[in-house]
């Protein structure tokens, strides 16, 4: 039998819980936003690893694929960051492994399992921390057994609730240009009286999902 480790969006963050978890593990598949080349060294030297290139993974991450194939057992593996973002043909592919939302998510599709690890770096956006394991024996057939690292932290954005709709609407569009015009978040949240972790939670969303607008980044918080 073979176990794999699932995870994805670390952000530079390798906690000692996933290392554990990992430390059992035959191979690693990272789904990608990996953000610091430490974290794939610290990766490679606990089981080998087959990673993908996500899109908070600048110039430093060049070599890596946006997508890969692996067979292990004789299951088919296709990876990548955004599934949105699959334009070949995976019909010979029995699990789909991708990242992105930082929302774990496991789901048929006809003769294929579709799995999203979630995220195992930063808590961020009142999502748990978690990712995934995959047992693959001998004849092929598999468990995906989903690890919860930790809980969903209670963060109540009170510098933003004190706003009204219209006003709260504003404030988001004004951090979001803010952001583009590369306006640090402390100078931000004095500018619009707000607390510097709100800033910084909207930033975070804002860039970790490139065309989001107004409303998706107001949906996801």
């Amino acid at each position: 039998m073979k176990k794999i480790g699932v995870i994805s969006d670390t952000h530079g963050k390798l906690r000692e819980e996933v290392r554990q978890i990992l430390a059992d593990c035959d191979m690693i598949l990272h789904a990608g936003d990996i953000d610091t080349y430490k974290v794939l060294e610290e990766l490679k030297k606990i089981a080998p690893l087959y990673v993908v290139r996500g899109n908070a993974d600048t110039q430093w991450a060049a070599d890596i694929p946006k997508s890969l194939h692996v067979q292990v057992q004789g299951l088919h593996f296709f990876v990548i960051h955004n599934k949105d973002e699959i334009h070949e043909d995976i019909s010979n592919a029995d699990i789909v492994i991708y990242g992105h939302s930082h929302i774990y998510e496991e789901k048929s599709r006809k003769n294929q399992v579709w799995l999203n690890p979630g995220s195992c770096g930063p808590g961020r956006f009142f999502l748990p921390v978690t990712m995934a394991v995959i047992e693959v024996k001998d004849d092929g057939t598999f468990q995906i057994t989903q690890k919860n690292i930790a809980e969903a932290k209670s963060t109540h954005l009170e510098s933003l609730k004190t706003k009204n709709n219209a006003d709260l609407n504003k404030i988001i569009h004004f951090i979001m240009r803010d952001i583009d015009k590369g306006v640090q978040v402390e100078k931000i949240a004095k500018k619009y009286g707000i607390m510097e972790e709100d800033v910084d939670r909207v930033c975070r969303m804002y860039l970790t999902h490139p065309g989001i607008d107004v409303d998706g980044v107001l949906n996801r918080l």
